[in-house]
């Protein structure tokens, strides 16, 4: 007996939907294979934070303000609006330090600052207050190494110096300009005389 094209033809395509039905229904019942994609949503949120550490003598050594901080868990980085901190050391000069938007690693060793980034150094008995400004500043290791790829310009007095690309290695008090380098520099009074 055989059977005609035209009456296999919809117990193929019967076979077929049944077979693609009870595929679907499988996926649905038993969920995604493999683990599930993590998400980068947050865990919690701080308004308005404001940390202060103290010496022992009771004065302030450093204060750390924020707007907003949100954090992730996936990777443990925290977002953080309008930062701000200073740094105060006797016998130092104090150093100040703000930005529109960043972001803290996990381990609190990365602080990546963008936009309107300002860093100042006040004023001692030796030298005048110094001025870093950029729209990205790279912090690695605390206050160790600074680093930007993009424009920087450092103003201490009357002396001015801009650049494209810098690192700066707090430790040694090295400070490096890559590239379109410009200055300008002028005598201090006393050596005008």
């Amino acid at each position: 007996m055989m059977i005609a094209p035209t009456r296999l033809f919809p117990l193929l395509v019967a076979l077929v939907l049944a077979v693609l039905t009870y595929a679907l229904e499988r996926a649905v019942r038993e969920g995604p294979s493999g683990p599930e994609p993590r998400r980068h949503d947050p865990d919690y949120f701080v308004d308005r934070l404001v940390l202060t550490a103290y010496g022992e003598d009771g004065s302030v050594e450093s204060r750390v303000t924020a707007e907003k901080i949100v954090h992730y868990p996936d990777d443990g980085t925290s977002d953080v609006t309008a930062p701000r901190a200073m740094l105060s050391q006797p016998g130092r000069p104090r150093y100040r330090a703000r930005a529109e938007r960043g972001s803290v690693a996990d381990d609190g060793e990365e602080v990546f600052l963008y936009d309107n980034v300002v860093l100042v150094r006040e004023a001692d008995a030796a030298r005048p207050e110094a001025r870093l400004e950029s729209d990205f500043l790279h912090i690695v290791g605390g206050p160790a190494i600074a680093r930007s790829d993009l424009e920087v310009r450092l103003q201490e007095g009357a002396r001015q110096l801009a650049g494209r690309g810098m690192e700066y290695h707090h430790d040694q008090g090295l400070f490096t300009l890559r590239e379109q380098v410009r200055g300008r520099f002028e005598p201090r009074e006393a050596e005008r005389k």
